[in-house]
Order: structure tokens, then C-alpha cells, then sequence
């Protein structure tokens, strides 16, 4: 990988230039063409037919320069609506080409295209994209890798190659027909059969030895590792055998440099990480695997995805020797407890910005907008005459904020805020909840939400400060909460219930890591700040598959600010149609 990845030929409509400093940068215009399309893949001796972008599985990896624009034409050849978010990007006056279905776009319907147009500004480092409807994103995603402008340098010493590590999950059946019939009964839905890196299960699971993904590496030379978690419904931990990493990066946000043997990355996270490869040949292989960190109630796919880390043989070795690979001992990693949320907390807390001139820590020091947000599950009614398979036998799981389920609506929101439609939503989302409670105590004998289409409403270039609450409400668990459109700093977290008069006094407003997903601790809480200056409709959600599928969603609208660059265009001619 590294700078050879930047595809000339796909790419390069024109070169504009600008000139900071008397410096000429150049900045191009990438295109690419998705067609989204089914494709028989086989994984644990199983085949089915999934949804994939250009039959690939996982997707091509989309790369780009900051300040590069992207045109990526989105084709549907399938039975399902498509909608394609770019995780992460922040998408500045360009919330058309967000992504989420029923939120910034009506999905694009079978035969229907529809044109993704947007500038990286202001980003380098790893994000993907996946799919934006239902539970589509199971096989549709894959890396984006941006480059630092050409002739900048990273803040951490030159790799010799660089890889994606995508981690996702495998289901042998089909993802549609698990979160229909799960909706339908009220019950937890059916957990996956796999984790995959790459797209590759690995040599712990039945029937996929030759479905594992090698990373070969040369004595004494550094790799850069791009890790992404788009698995469905699992935070996952990550260690490789014997060999510490350090970690340079997160949401495309460099950090402080730290070296660890284990790290977590939940759903929508990224993570890059330095891996040094030992000094001599070391006469072993090394499993590098992942495995969930799972602190909720429910059911969850207990399994380790590996792939295997090789070292190159020295030149001196009789080239027979590579046939000996599979005699070498197999060094195995160490990973903590499923429930090891002592080690998830302790290893968050580590990650810094790097708050220096050129890479700075813009914290907003004043406030001028707060919620409290709760965050948990709870339960809708049975329809009647109808038997149920939630928590009881007359409930549905639902999941909510602050108590309220969000119900997406028909018409996409962003067209109906800038078009002015009524009717499409309501701008009376609670900034805390309605009824108060001991959040993290005994839970609630009443686990009912109230159900609704609710947003909040943002002056532009507001100062917002957002506390997110874990419930015990059908048990505690760790949500990883992700927002549409910003980076935002982690400015402080805890267990137990928030108290502002005691937590306040220790937010971090110096160095606070920024980054636009953030977990949630399981029995306690997180608090955030960020700067409403992108005008547009911005979804916020857990990242958790099944909990977006319950409710635990909602939308900030960002009004327009006075200058021209403080709007939010029109639409674009091809904007799909509900």
C-alpha cells in the first residue's frame, strides 16, 4: 500500500491549485463507480448470495488525498433499496452526500443511480463506507484510506508498507430475513456465525483454514496497520502474538502516541496502529485475533476471528523452508474477558490528542447548548393478538434515547427541513429525560418508550455539550454512539450516574481525543462537546446494528449560519426519490 494505492487512471478528472504559504498543492477530482450487485461468496463451507459492491467482498478500498474531492456514481442492480454512508467524513455543506437512508437521502431504488459529490476537508487518515439501510452494511463496506496532502509527513515515522484490516461479521443466513422476522417476533435477533478479517473467517473456525488472511512481514521493518471495525453488532478486542503495536491514530484523528499489546475498537471506530516487526527471523507464526467485548444481556456471537502474521525467510534459508511455515509453533495472543470493562475503560482514557500547533485541539472552552441524553433499551406493546418474544411474552425489545424510540420516516428529513415540508418531523426532543430516575440502580419496573420522529434543533456555530447516560433499564451495556457529520472530543467519562457538580470538575479541555464514534461505558457515561458549524441533518445512533433496528437513534438539525459558506445548497438533480 502507501502512495502508489492513488489510482491515477480511475481517478483524476482535473488539478486545481492552491497556493498556502506560496506553497502549489495539488488537489484532484477521484471517481469511481459502485454497482451494487448480488454475488455468490462461500464462507464456512456455505454459499449465498449476498449484496456487494462491483461483486467484491469486502468492497474496494476508495482512497484519496485531504482536500481531494470524490464523485462516486452509486448503481443499484438489486431487489433492496441502497443507500452508501461515508463513515466519518464530515461532509461540510454536503450533507446530500451523507448517506442514511430516510435521514439525509430517500434510498436509491432498484435501476435508479445517484451521484455521491463531496471534498475531504480538513481529514487524513483511515474511515470507511458501508451501507446505510437496515442491515445491508452485513457485506456492503470497505476501507477509505486518506492521505496526508502530498508533502506532508506523518507525525509518526514512515512505514515501510501500510494494510487495511477490516474486521466484519458472517452470517450464513440471510441479514434481511434475521432483523425482519426479529422485528416481527419482538425477539433478539440471531447472532452471527463468524468474525471475519478482510472478509476472512481464519483457521479457528470449521471449514476456513484456506480462508485466512496472511500479513507478511520483513525483520526490522514497520507496518502500518489500518483497523476498522464494520462488524454488525460486536465491540471487538485485538492482540497480536508476542508483538506490541503502537497506536498513532483514531477516526482519522492523530493522537498521542501510546504502545499496548491489546487494543478495543468498537463498531464505526478506526484505529491505526505502528506494528514493528522483530529485528531477526524469530522461527515462528503469530495469530493475530479478535474477539467481542460483550457486556449486554443479550445472546452475541462468542467466537475469534485470526489471521496469521509471517516473516519473510531470510535469503540464506533453502527456498524449500516456506514449504516448512505450517512445522513452525504458532504463538497464540492473550485477549481479556468477554466482560473485561475495567480494561476498556483504562484503555479509552489513554487516548490523547495530539494538541500541538499544526495538528491543534480546538475543545470549545464555553457552552452555550447542554443535553443529557439517556441511552439503553426498553419495550414497545405486543400488537394484539399477536404473542411476542421480547423480555416477555406481551413486549418487543425496543431501544431509545432519552426514552423515546425514533421512528424513521417515509420522506428523508433533510428534504423535508429544506423544503420546509411539515409533517415529516417534530423539533421537540427532550435535552434530558422527561422522567428521572437512578439510571445505573435497580432497574425500572416500567421499561415502556414512547415512539416518535423527534430532533433537535441547532443555531449554526452553537457550542454544544452532550453527557450520554447508560440505563440498567433490561441491563446495562456499552453502546458505541456515533454522529453524523462531526468530530466531537471526549472530554470525560465515569460509571455510575453522571453528577455534574463532582464530574465537571475533571472534563479534559486540554488534549481530549477527538473522534466521531464513542462508547458509551456499560454502567455509566461519556461526555462530549463539539462545534454545530456544518449546516444540514445529522443522524446520531448506536452503531450496534440491532439497536439502530430498536430505535437508538435521533437527528440534530444545524440551521443555516450568514455567510454563503455557511449554508447548505441544493439538492443535487439526481437526489433519489422516496
Amino acid at each position: 500500500m502507501g502512495a502508489s494505492l492513488l489510482p491515477s487512471s480511475l481517478a483524476i478528472l482535473c488539478v486545481w491549485f492552491l497556493f498556502p504559504a506560496g506553497l502549489a498543492v495539488a488537489s484532484i477530482t477521484r471517481h469511481y463507480k459502485f454497482d451494487i450487485k448480488m454475488q455468490n461468496v462461500t464462507r464456512l463451507c456455505h454459499t449465498k448470495s449476498i449484496i456487494t459492491v462491483n461483486g467484491q467482498f469486502p468492497g474496494p478500498r476508495i482512497v484519496a488525498r485531504e482536500g481531494d474531492r470524490l464523485i462516486i456514481k452509486v448503481v443499484n442492480h438489486v431487489p433492496n433499496n441502497i443507500s452508501i454512508h461515508w463513515h466519518g467524513i464530515r461532509q461540510l455543506q454536503s450533507g446530500w452526500a451523507d448517506g442514511p437512508a430516510y435521514i439525509t437521502q430517500c434510498p436509491i431504488q432498484t435501476g435508479q443511480s445517484y451521484v455521491y459529490n463531496f471534498t475531504i476537508t480538513g481529514q487524513r487518515g483511515t474511515l470507511f463506507w458501508h451501507a446505510h439501510i437496515s442491515w445491508i452494511r452485513a457485506t456492503v463496506y470497505g476501507p477509505l484510506v486518506i492521505f496526508p496532502k502530498r508533502g506532508v509527513p506523518y507525525p509518526f515515522p514512515k512505514p515501510h508498507k501500510e494494510v487495511p484490516i477490516i474486521f466484519g461479521e458472517w452470517f450464513n443466513a440471510d441479514t434481511e430475513a434475521i432483523i425482519n422476522q426479529s422485528l416481527q417476533t419482538g425477539a433478539g435477533p440471531n447472532v452471527s456465525d463468524a468474525y471475519t478479517i478482510n472478509g476472512l473467517p481464519g483457521p479457528l473456525y470449521n471449514c476456513s483454514a484456506k480462508d485466512t488472511f496472511k500479513l507478511k512481514v520483513k525483520p526490522g521493518k514497520t507496518y502500518l496497520l489500518r483497523l476498522i471495525n464494520a462488524a454488525l453488532n460486536d465491540e471487538l478486542f485485538f492482540s497480536i502474538a508476542n508483538h506490541s503495536v503502537t497506536v498513532v491514530d483514531v477516526d482519522a484523528i492523530y493522537i498521542k502516541s501510546f504502545q499496548t499489546d491489546i487494543l478495543l475498537i468498537t463498531p464505526g471506530q478506526t484505529t491505526n496502529i505502528l506494528l514493528k516487526a522483530k529485528p531477526s527471523y524469530p522461527n515462528a507464526t503469530f495469530l493475530m485475533s479478535a474477539r467481542p467485548y460483550a457486556t449486554g444481556q443479550g445472546t452475541f456471537d462468542n467466537s475469534t476471528v485470526a489471521g496469521i502474521l509471517e516473516y519473510e525467510a531470510p535469503a540464506k534459508f533453502p527456498r524449500s523452508s516456506t514449504v516448512s511455515i505450517k512445522k513452525l509453533p504458532l504463538m497464540k495472543p492473550t485477549l481479556p474477558a468477554l466482560n473485561d470493562t475495567a480494561f476498556a475503560f483504562n484503555y479509552t482514557t489513554r487516548l490523547r490528542s495530539l494538541a500541538n500547533a499544526q495538528f491543534p485541539a480546538n475543545v470549545p472552552q464555553t457552552v452555550n447548548k447542554r443535553f443529557f441524553f439517556t441511552v439503553g433499551l426498553g419495550t414497545n406493546p405486543c400488537p394484539k393478538n399477536q404473542t411476542c418474544q421480547g423480555p416477555n411474552n406481551s413486549t418487543k425489545f425496543a431501544a431509545s434515547v432519552n426514552n423515546f424510540s425514533f421512528i424513521l420516516p417515509s420522506t428523508a428529513l433533510l428534504q423535508a427541513h429544506f423544503f420546509g415540508q411539515n409533517g415529516v418531523y417534530t423539533t421537540d426532543f427532550p435535552s434530558t429525560p422527561l422522567i428521572k430516575f437512578n439510571y445505573t440502580g435497580t432497574p425500572p419496573n416500567n421499561t415502556s418508550v414512547m415512539n416518535g420522529t423527534k430532533v433537535v434543533v441547532l443555531p449554526f456555530n452553537a457550542s454544544v455539550e452532550l453527557v450520554m447516560q447508560d440505563t440498567s433499564t433490561l441491563g446495562a451495556e456499552s453502546h458505541p454512539l456515533h454522529l453524523h457529520g462531526f468530530n466531537f472530543f471526549v472530554i470525560g467519562q465515569g460509571f455510575g450516574n453522571y453528577d455534574p457538580s463532582k464530574d465537571r470538575k475533571n472534563f479534559n479541555l486540554i488534549d481530549p481525543v477527538e473522534r466521531n464514534t464513542v462508547g458509551v461505558p456499560s454502567g455509566g457515561w461519556v461526555a462530549i462537546r463539539f462545534r454545530a458549524d456544518n449546516p444540514g441533518v445529522w443522524f446520531m445512533h448506536c452503531h450496534f446494528e440491532v439497536h439502530i433496528s430498536w430505535g437508538l437513534k435521533m437527528a440534530w438539525i444545524v440551521l443555516n449560519g450568514n455567510l454563503p459558506n455557511q449554508k447548505l445548497p441544493p439538492p443535487p438533480a439526481d437526489l433519489p426519490k422516496c
